[in-house]
């Protein structure tokens, strides 16, 4: 079950469970739209593999399988 972390890597920018906005890679490491096509070229910084949005957990799954709080902040 993916973690759905609650921010951007590398701005630290919002990331809402349901977030259009939000790529992660294998790894599950969690950045922006913005900052992967201006910032990262496309390729994770910690794993060098590439993005794809990251999906939507259905609301009415959240309260059994809650997004993460823990937030992780490496800039750039």
């Amino acid at each position: 079950m993916l973690a759905l972390r609650p921010n951007c890597e590398c701005c630290d920018r919002d990331l809402a469970f349901d977030s259009a906005d939000a790529r992660i890679c294998t790894f599950e490491c969690t950045f922006c739209a913005d900052c992967v096509e201006t910032r990262l070229g496309g390729a994770c910084p910690n794993c060098g593999g590439n993005f794809s949005p990251r999906p939507i957990r259905p609301a009415a799954l959240l309260a059994k399988f809650p997004a993460s709080t823990e937030r992780v902040f490496k800039p750039i």
